[in-house]
């Protein structure tokens, strides 16, 4: 199948994410045509710094597998990689994945650096700037929508009880 269909999935699964609060970022993992794991951005509701797309699908992934070794598997992800969800797709053993938008602050994939060409035991292919602009889009809707609901918060909470 193609690569763009299996980004809709992601595609849906960020929009999931942007309309909970969450930064929009979404994931599939893919074995031999089907999709085995599915996740999205949690931070804020799960209240964990490891509440990222990438982590939840690859556990999803693992759960529905009945093993740790995704070794047959394809990552398809909206935006890069970031260093933890890079270190945790090495370890899974994912040969290859799949991105829509680079990561200029954070993306370890290429942008800020390539994890997966540094001399660990394994080393993914990446394929990147697949649907890039409907992933950018929908990152950039959701950061000016954030910024339009910061600047009209109070700055300050009243102490309680005055």
């Amino acid at each position: 199948m193609d690569d763009s269909v299996y980004m809709d999935e992601a595609l849906a699964l960020a929009a999931e994410a942007a309309a909970d609060g969450e930064v929009p970022v979404g994931c599939v993992i893919v074995c031999r045509d089907r999709i085995v794991g599915r996740g999205r951005n949690r931070r804020e509701t799960a209240k964990t710094a490891l509440g990222h797309a990438e982590i939840e699908a690859i556990a999803d992934a693992c759960r529905n597998l009945g093993g740790w070794r995704l070794w047959e598997c394809t990552l398809y992800v909206t935006l890069e990689p970031c260093p933890m969800c890079a270190g945790a797709i090495v370890n899974a053993r994912i040969p290859k994945v799949v991105y829509g938008a680079a990561d200029q602050k954070a993306g370890s994939c290429g942008s800020v650096c390539d994890l997966f060409s540094m001399d660990f035991n394994h080393h993914p292919e990446v394929i990147s700037g697949v649907r890039e602009e409907e992933c950018a889009a929908l990152l950039r809707r959701f950061f000016q929508e954030l910024r339009v609901t910061l600047r009209t918060r109070p700055k300050w909470k009243q102490p309680e009880g005055r």
